[in-house]
């Protein structure tokens, strides 16, 4: 898919809250909304090169957008939180997701049980309800995409709900898209959310299939590239 423009380059500087990030932009100082609410310790240091969209209302309070950041091994990463969504949308209409080849997408944006998940896809009379999770953390010296890097009370809801779908007739999945392209695997952070790790190897024990797909993202588009392994342990 299209990056939409213009994107500005600038350096990052502070992190006054979870949504508010601060960014030298041609000399001057300027705020920008910062899409995702994870930690991002590992990627937003001291002089990081980032890019920001300026903003299409000119009323909204921070007049930019942080999109993509420089990882310290030089990758180029997304940390806008609704992109893996469009991806994973195009990616099915495409059939570039082996496992999923065969399933339409009924809705997006389904509620069942106490959640409302990605996607409901269909096959005949067959429903699969799909969470897609965005990750950017990684391990680099062992390659290792991990999630979350912040405590998710709701995306071990998440696993528990789709594991409780699998009773009522569903067939269910979650979906890591790494929003990088440096990783060799996906792993549960349990150091970081031990519940979050013990709800995904619940899920994938109760029959939740759990997929991960890297992405190629630059400055002009992000497409889904291949599979990668998970691993709960």
């Amino acid at each position: 898919m299209r990056i939409p423009g213009p994107l500005l380059e600038g350096r990052f500087i502070s992190r006054p809250n979870r949504f508010l990030a601060v960014v030298e932009l041609d000399g001057r100082e300027v705020e920008a909304h910062l899409p995702d609410p994870g930690r991002l310790e590992e990627l937003l240091l001291p002089s990081t090169r980032v890019w920001v969209r300026p903003a299409a209302s000119e009323g909204r309070k921070t007049r930019f957008t942080l999109a993509f950041l420089e990882a310290p091994t030089r990758e180029l990463v997304s940390v806008v939180t609704t992109l893996p969504n469009e991806l994973v949308a195009e990616a099915l209409h495409d059939r570039q997701i082996g496992e999923l080849a065969e399933w339409d997408i009924a809705a997006r944006e389904h509620r069942w049980g106490g959640s409302r998940f990605d996607f409901l896809l269909k096959r005949g009379e067959r429903r699969l309800l799909l969470e897609v999770k965005s990750v950017t953390l990684l391990d680099e010296q062992g390659g290792r995409a991990l999630f979350p890097d912040a405590v998710t009370v709701r995306g071990a809801r998440h696993l528990r709900e789709l594991a409780e779908a699998l009773t009522a007739g569903f067939e269910s999945a979650v979906l890591f898209v790494v929003q990088r392209g440096d990783a060799k695997s996906v792993t549960a952070a349990r150091a970081i959310d031990p519940n979050f790790a013990a709800a995904l190897e619940a899920a994938q024990a109760a029959g939740v299939l759990l997929l991960a797909y890297r992405s190629r993202v630059s400055l002009s588009e992000a497409v889904i590239t291949e599979p990668i392994p998970v691993r709960t342990a």
